[in-house]
């Protein structure tokens, strides 16, 4: 259980109209039909004096870790809907995979669908016929057999990163839907982490970049493939 005190820890960013936080490992973003604890069930302690809560400008999977931007009021969440919309904000994803990808920088440009059946809930499958999707990337280590990858979405696909590694030949480690046994599912977390994102918020100013260290669960692969890792942080100031 993650308490209140502990995210407003993971902030990484406020303004008037935003925050970014660190998304931990585990916790949904929403509560699913079984209840249980959510971000969401957290953001009051994010109001920062403000009479309604934070709302998510987009979503983050359950195992996923890292950059989460929440909208402080309606007019700031239409805003950055709009921006995320017009594919105006850029994404980079870390991730740990099995293997190695075709060549050390790529470009995967396969179409994905929902599927459902009785024996599962829904997954998403490469198919010609379904939404466009777009993902860049770049191969930044590598070490006894797995590889660290640098990924920039294009588009905004449900599990579009997990499907499009799997799809190239090197699913993403600790993936128990896209990757079969190559992934090791069950020996650690989603090797998935939402590293920065840049935001073009204001007009008459830069972009605004802000990055999430690395988890703790995957540094033990990241080091292993040259990451030096990430410089102390400046505090941020949590006044209203």
């Amino acid at each position: 259980m993650m308490t209140p005190d502990e995210l407003l820890a993971r902030l990484l960013y406020k303004d008037a109209l935003m925050l970014v936080v660190d998304k931990p490992a585990g916790l949904p973003v929403h509560a699913g039909p079984k209840g249980g604890q959510s971000l969401e069930s957290l953001f009051d302690v994010l109001r920062f004096g403000l009479p309604r809560l934070p709302a998510l400008a987009h979503r983050l999977d359950r195992d996923t870790t890292g950059c989460l931007v929440l909208g402080r009021h309606r007019k700031a969440l239409a805003k950055l809907g709009r921006l995320f919309s017009g594919g105006r904000i850029e994404k980079t994803y870390w991730a740990i995979v099995a293997g190695a990808p075709p060549a050390p920088e790529g470009h995967i440009d396969l179409a994905l669908s929902k599927q459902t059946s009785d024996k599962r809930s829904w997954w998403m499958k490469v198919d010609p016929a379904g939404m466009p999707t777009v993902t860049d990337y770049k191969l930044m280590g590598q070490a006894d057999g797995f590889s660290w990858l640098e990924l920039y979405p294009r588009t905004g696909r449900t599990h579009q990163i997990r499907v499009h590694c799997a799809a190239i030949g090197c699913p993403v480690l600790g993936d128990n839907t896209y990757g079969g046994e190559a992934t090791r599912a069950g020996e650690f977390p989603l090797q998935l982490h939402s590293r920065s994102i840049t935001i073009p918020l204001y007009p008459t100013r830069d972009p605004i970049t802000i990055s999430a260290p690395a988890p703790a669960h995957m540094l033990k692969f990241l080091k292993a493939c040259g990451f030096a890792g990430d410089p102390p942080r400046a505090p941020i100031d949590v006044g209203s």
